[in-house]
C-alpha cells in the first residue's frame, strides 16, 4: 500500500510510528535540508476534530522561536493527508537515555532541567502552555545541550483545556481540569528532574486512582535526592501553583544560584560532558529503519512563522500559492474560538477521591487501560470540532507513556517525540483514563446556530451555542442531513457527533462536516440532554452548486 508523502521532500526513512501517526527522516530536494515530517495517521484525518487540533498545534509552534524548542517549518495538508515539516534534531531522547544510564549525575540531571525550562520559558512568554513534558519529549545532543519537543496537547496561558498530561508528571491542578499555567510545566520537569537523580518517578502508585492521591496529597520525597538540590525539588513539586515558581524563567534562576553554590562555577561544563558522551553512545547503538514510499499529491501548504534560509530557495507555484491562502484561512477559522470549557472537580483532593472511585484494571471503556501501543487517540473535552490531542514532535518510541484526557468518549492520546527509536525495552506504559465528573443538576434554556455556511464543494461549517442555568454536565448530540426538499430533513448524513460540557452555563462549539450525500439542501440538527426548553436547534441551507444564477 504506497504512504502519502510531503511532495518537494524525499523520505529516507521512518523514525516513529503509532495509533496517532508516523514520523520520518526527509530531505528537501530543492536545497538538500534534512527535517523530520509528522503525519496525522489516515485514520485520524478523516475526522475533522483531530485535522483541527493538528492544525492547532502548528498554528501554536509557528509563532514560537526558541533554540531549545525544535522549530517548525511548515504546515501541508492535501486530499491525501497532512503533515507538519519540523527541524530535524540530531538526539537521542531523555527516555532512551535514562533507560540506559539512570540514575544520572546530579550535575547533569541539573543541566537537563535548565534546558528544559528555558524552552519552557520561551513558550510562556509568548503565552504557550505544553501540558505534557516528560523525558520522552526531551532530546539530548550530542554536544549535551537539549531541546524540548511535542506540543501536541499544548494550550494558550489561561484556558481552561480539559484534563491532560502523562500522569506520573502531571501536577495536582491537571488532575482537575483546571486552566493552562507555566506553573503546571514546572511541576512536571521537577518530577522528571527527581527521575534524573534517582532512577524512578517521584509517585508511583500501583493504579491510577493511587498515582492522583499520591500526586494531590502526598509528601514530597525530596529526601530522595542529593541534598544540595532538595530544595529544587520541595519548589517544584510544590501541591499549590502558588508555591512553585510562576514561570520556567524564575526557576531558572534559583536552579543556576542552587548549582554555582552546590558544585562550583564550572558545574554546567562538566554536566554538559557527560551528556555529551552519553547520547554519543546512545546513538551509536540505535537500529536502522527501513525506508518508507513516498507519491506526491496536490498539497497546500502554509509556512508559519519566519521562512527558514534554506527553504527561501524552493518557490511554489502560483496555484499552490492560491490554494495555501485558502488553507491559511480554513485553518484560522477552524482553530480559533475553540471552546476551552473542562469539569469542574472542585478541589484537587474532591478530584483525587472521583478517580478513586473507578476501577483500576484495565479495560476498553472508560476505565484505565496500560498498553505498549503509543496510543488510541481519542477527542478530549477541550473543543468541539477538534477534540484531541495529536502527536506532536518528530518521533516516538515504540513504548512512549501514553497522554490523559478528559473526554466524551473513553481512550488516550500518545505524544511522539523527535527521536530515533529506542529499544522496546526502554520504557513501560502508564495506564490512562478518563475522569468521571460529579453528576449536578441543570437545564438547558436553548440551543441555537450561526454561522451555517458551505466552505467547500462537500463541506459546510457552523457555529452550535447552548445555555444552560447551571454549571452541570451537558450531552450535546449534533447530527448532519442532506436532501432534496426545503424544510425537510432528508437522509442523515454521516454518524452523530457527541460532545459533553460542564463548568460553565453557556457554551459556544465550532462544527464542521465533510457530506457523503448529493442533495441541494444540507441540514445540521443539535439536541442536548437534558432535553432543551427549546426542543434543541435545526438550520437548513441551499448547497451552491444548485442555486439558480
Amino acid at each position: 500500500m504506497s504512504t502519502w508523502a510531503v511532495p518537494g521532500y524525499s523520505e529516507s526513512r521512518e523514525l516513529g510510528s503509532g495509533a496517532s501517526g508516523r514520523v520520518a527522516l526527509a530531505v528537501h530536494e530543492e536545497t538538500g535540508h534534512p527535517v523530520a515530517v509528522k503525519y496525522l495517521s489516515e485514520s485520524l484525518r478523516t475526522r475533522p476534530g483531530f485535522v483541527h487540533e493538528f492544525r492547532a498545534e502548528a498554528r501554536l509552534l509557528g509563532g514560537l522561536r526558541s533554540a531549545h524548542v525544535a522549530g517548525l517549518y511548515e504546515y501541508v495538508e492535501g486530499p491525501e493527508g497532512a503533515a507538519i515539516v519540523m527541524e530535524l534534531v540530531d538526539g537521542v531522547s531523555l527516555r532512551a537515555l535514562l533507560a540506559r544510564e539512570a540514575p544520572l549525575d546530579p550535575e547533569a540531571a541539573l543541566v537537563l532541567l535548565k534546558g528544559s525550562l528555558l524552552g519552557l520559558a520561551d513558550a510562556h512568554r509568548v503565552g504557550v502552555v505544553h501540558r505534557d513534558y516528560k523525558p520522552e519529549n526531551v532530546l539530548v545532543r550530542p554536544d549535551g545541550t537539549s531541546k524540548l519537543v511535542d506540543f501536541g496537547i499544548a494550550a494558550t496561558d489561561g484556558t481552561t483545556a480539559g484534563i491532560a498530561g502523562t500522569p506520573s508528571y502531571m501536577a495536582p491542578e491537571q488532575w482537575t481540569g483546571a486552566p493552562a499555567s507555566p506553573a503546571a510545566d514546572v511541576y512536571a520537569a521537577t518530577a522528571t528532574f527527581f527521575e534524573c537523580l534517582t532512577g524512578r518517578k517521584p509517585y508511583t502508585g500501583g493504579n491510577l486512582a493511587e498515582l492522583a492521591l499520591q500526586h494531590v496529597d502526598g509528601a514530597i520525597p525530596a529526601d530522595e535526592v542529593p541534598e544540595p538540590v532538595r530544595s529544587l525539588v520541595q519548589r517544584g513539586l510544590a501541591k499549590s501553583p502558588e508555591q512553585r515558581p510562576a514561570h520556567a524563567e524564575d526557576f531558572v534562576a534559583e536552579l543556576e544560584a542552587t548549582a554555582g553554590g552546590a558544585y562550583g562555577p564550572d558545574w554546567e561544563e562538566r554536566g554538559r560532558g557527560r551528556l555529551a558522551a552519553l547520547a554519543a553512545l546512545s546513538l551509536l547503538l540505535l537500529p536502522s529503519v527501513p525506508s518508507v514510499p513516498r507519491r506526491a499529491t496536490d498539497t497546500a501548504r502554509t509556512i508559519l512563522g519566519g521562512t527558514p534560509d534554506w527553504l527561501r530557495a524552493w518557490q511554489p507555484s502560483l496555484r499552490t500559492l492560491l490554494v495555501s491562502g485558502a488553507a491559511l484561512v480554513a485553518a484560522l477559522l477552524l482553530t480559533y474560538g475553540i471552546d476551552r470549557h473542562a469539569p469542574d472537580f472542585g478541589t484537587p483532593r474532591r478530584a483525587a477521591e472521583a478517580l478513586a472511585t473507578t476501577s483500576a484494571q484495565p479495560t476498553g471503556g472508560s476505565g484505565p487501560t496500560a498498553s505498549a501501543d503509543p496510543g488510541s487517540p481519542t477527542p478530549s473535552s477541550s473543543s468541539a470540532t477538534s477534540d484531541a490531542p495529536t502527536p506532536s514532535g518528530s518521533a516516538t518510541d515504540s513504548t512512549a507513556q501514553p497522554t490523559v484526557s478528559a473526554s466524551a468518549t473513553a481512550g488516550a492520546s500518545t505524544s511522539a517525540t523527535v527521536a530515533p527509536p529506542t529499544s522496546p525495552a526502554a520504557t513501560t506504559s502508564e495506564p490512562t483514563t478518563t475522569s468521571p465528573s460529579p453528576t449536578i443538576g441543570v437545564n438547558v434554556k436553548s440551543v441555537t446556530f450561526s454561522g451555517f455556511r458551505q466552505t467547500g464543494t462537500a463541506t459546510a461549517a457552523a457555529t452550535a451555542t447552548v445555555t444552560t442555568d447551571g454549571t452541570g454536565p451537558v450531552t450535546i448530540t449534533v447530527a448532519w442531513f442532506t436532501g432534496e426538499v426545503s424544510g425537510q430533513a432528508g437522509a442523515q448524513d454521516g454518524a452523530t457527533e457527541t460532545y459533553q460540557r460542564s463548568g460553565s452555563t453557556q457554551y459556544t462549539i465550532a462544527l464542521g462536516h465533510t457530506f457523503q450525500g448529493a442533495g441541494c439542501y444540507w441540514g445540521v440538527q443539535a439536541r442536548t440532554q437534558p432535553a432543551s426548553a427549546d426542543g434543541g436547534a435545526w438550520q437548513q441551507l441551499l448547497t451552491r452548486r444548485c442555486m439558480i444564477s
